[in-house]
């Protein structure tokens, strides 16, 4: 089944995954690796379906949050950083919680790796009312849950702060204070765990439909992106989606 190699591409630490021709699922029947897809639950922790883990489980999912630190290439300045996994059925909710922090007037990064050509697209949308934005995400609720293809940020550029909530289903909060955002998780039992590993720092596999897809540019449509806020990012390919 080399044919999943490419999708294994995408982790924080590069060199935690196996080299190409040499993961977990190669040893493994196309049976086994349908009843694999089909586990949805470890222990209390649901996933979407928008990604599942290696079949050798090296990172089992969880719910939890830690403190990180992005350096930015260029400026070499650092930006805390919380990241965190929550269960499915808390999943959605808690990412328009923390959204509303961010004010009522953000901007909108939606992200594609629909298109399997070896990179992921950012869609722009600057200065959208959060009671609009909040009202439309509702709306397209199964598509960003599920959808291992589709991301989204939003963000207040005076602040400046973001909240990501990616394809992995991961919730990534960005600049500072992120007291806000750490009160938000605790309260819905989302804790800190300083040793929590993320389903993104192993194998792992993305999976999308056609009518993911066609969701997705209706929610392209409905929040205002067009071509000319389209900009590509080769370097953060991670693989694509099944």
């Amino acid at each position: 089944m080399s044919f999943l190699n490419r999708f294994f591409q995408d982790a924080f630490d590069q060199s935690q995954l196996p080299p190409i021709g040499k993961n977990s699922f190669d040893a493994i029947t196309e049976s086994d690796l349908a009843s694999h897809l089909e586990i949805d639950t470890y222990d209390s922790f649901q996933l979407t379906a928008a990604v599942r883990p290696a079949i050798d489980l090296k990172i089992k999912p969880t719910q939890g949050y830690r403190h990180d630190v992005y350096i930015d290439e260029e400026s070499q300045s650092k930006v805390p950083v919380i990241m965190a996994a929550a269960s499915k059925e808390n999943l959605f909710s808690l990412f328009m919680q923390l959204i509303q922090r961010l004010g009522p007037v953000v901007d909108v990064v939606l992200e594609t790796s629909h298109n399997h050509d070896g990179g992921h697209k950012d869609l722009y949308r600057e200065h959208i009312d959060m009671p609009v934005l909040t009202s439309t995400l509702w709306d397209y609720e199964n598509l960003l849950t599920n959808d291992g293809c589709t991301g989204i940020a939003v963000l207040n550029p005076n602040t400046p702060q973001e909240v990501q909530f990616d394809e992995h289903k991961l919730l990534i909060m960005y600049g500072s204070p992120l007291e806000q955002f750490e009160h938000i998780l605790e309260i819905n039992n989302v804790n800190d765990k300083s040793d929590i590993r993320f389903i993104t720092e192993a194998e792992h596999v993305h999976s999308s439909t056609d009518e993911f897809i066609r969701q997705f540019q209706a929610l392209r449509t409905d929040l205002g992106l067009d071509g000319s806020h389209l900009e590509e990012d080769n370097e953060s390919y991670d693989g694509g989606c099944v």
